[in-house]
């Protein structure tokens, strides 16, 4: 039998299987080996796999495409990324202080902040600019909207105002002020609604204060989980766009903080942590 070596690294509990693409020779389906080694039961575990391929350093250091745990292709992951460049500091495939990551989205810029030793590491990084129109989110509507703000969608239990953007992945915001309701529940009928023609990630966001704010994230594909650069990012962002705080804000999960910068220049920065679970070989 063949094997494929791995590490599994986690942001904040969203965890990522990263594999190198020179071991996937014998694969004839990245969505199948997603899907058999992300099952929580027969498999490693994880939120979704990282697979990363050395580039010429022209348009990048390294390229990095990100598989959810359903098999479907991630445009971008804020911590699977974030993983992938743990793993090649600890592989010691990458040293420069500066990485450049190509990604189904563009190019993110990280910069190695510290490592903190047994296999765990923080990094700021670049992930780009948000992209608020509704033809850029996508978000559905009978008119091409600047900005997709308060926009009501209907499910059979109610109708909730939603605030969209683009940040790599698409997602989609509700502001409440608590999370005392079946929110997993609305995340999973909300993330394949007809509103958003290639589904979206929900993040339901209680506003703490200008600096502030706490999140609970049902993702695109992968369903609950503890954190989420994207999505913390997204509601970051949109937060601040719509006038709840500025655009500096601490995220707050189930599985730590994420820091959110959201630049004058329309850049948006973020900080985390990637730590090593474990690594292992997979038999295909």
């Amino acid at each position: 039998m063949q094997h494929i070596s791995f590490c599994k690294f986690h942001g904040f509990g969203n965890d990522y299987i990263v594999i190198e693409k020179d071991q996937t020779r014998t694969v004839n389906s990245f969505s199948g080996l997603a899907i058999a080694i992300c099952n929580r039961n027969t498999g490693a575990g994880a939120d979704g796999i990282a697979v990363i391929e050395k580039l010429d350093g022209v348009e990048g250091d390294y390229f990095c495409e990100i598989l959810n745990p359903d098999g479907s292709i991630a445009g971008f992951s804020g911590n699977g990324t974030r993983c992938a460049a743990a793993y090649l500091y600890y592989k010691g495939l990458w040293s420069d202080p500066h990485l450049r990551l190509l990604t189904k989205s563009g190019i993110k810029n990280y910069r190695f902040l510290e490592n903190i030793g047994d296999g765990r590491y923080r990094f700021e990084a670049e992930i780009g600019k948000p992209k608020f129109a509704s033809g850029e989110m996508p978000f559905r509507s009978n008119e091409r909207l600047e900005s997709v703000v308060d926009r009501e969608v209907k499910l059979e239990s109610g109708a909730f105002l939603i605030c969209g953007v683009n940040v790599g992945n698409p997602v989609a915001c509700i502001f409440g002020d608590d999370f005392d309701f079946d929110w997993r529940s609305i995340g999973k009928e909300l993330e394949v609604h007809e509103a958003f023609p290639e589904r979206a990630n929900i993040v339901f966001v209680k506003v703490v204060d200008r600096e502030n704010i706490e999140i609970q994230i049902w993702e695109r594909g992968a369903g609950e989980t503890s954190s989420s650069g994207t999505c913390t990012s997204g509601a970051a962002v949109l937060s601040a766009f719509t006038g709840r705080t500025g655009r500096k804000v601490s995220v707050h999960t189930k599985g730590g903080t994420t820091e959110v910068l959201w630049r004058d220049d329309d850049e948006i920065l973020i900080t985390g942590r990637a730590d090593l679970a474990f690594c292992g070989e997979w038999l295909v």
